[in-house]
């Protein structure tokens, strides 16, 4: 079952979220399957509580859809906990994902070759005269 909005779009602003996206979602898939943690296609409440977290990241990234990969990213947005844990999911599932998913994976690591943005600055403010 896809994910909120953002998971299948033609919306040329948000494909790169929406690809990225989709390839959490297939690594956290793949975890929870490969670890027996579910029965069947619907996942554990444990990586589903992970996937929905990851899915909130994404959807409210200042980056937009310039985002970076998580791990060329100026701005740490998972807690410890859940970075860590998206760490150990994606340590397993990325060389699986080569043969499971080669599309989502060869754009992976081509996102994580694009340079991190700089940071989106705020908006000047103001003096009052």
């Amino acid at each position: 079952m896809p994910h909120p909005v953002i998971a299948f779009t033609t919306d040329q602003r948000l494909v790169r979220r929406a690809r990225e996206l989709r390839t959490i979602e297939a690594m956290v898939r793949m975890y929870c399957r490969g670890h027996a943690h579910a029965d069947g296609k619907a996942l554990c409440a444990e990586c589903n509580a992970l996937l929905d977290y990851a899915t909130r990241r994404l959807e409210r990234c200042v980056f937009g859809d310039a985002k970076p990969t998580c791990a060329n990213c100026l701005v740490h947005c998972y807690s410890g906990e859940m970075r860590e844990h998206v760490r150990v999911v994606m340590k397993w599932a990325g060389p699986r994902m080569t043969l499971r998913h080669p599309i989502l994976s060869l754009y992976h690591v081509l996102a994580g070759r694009r340079p991190a943005p700089a940071l989106p600055g705020k908006p000047a403010r103001r003096r009052a005269g």
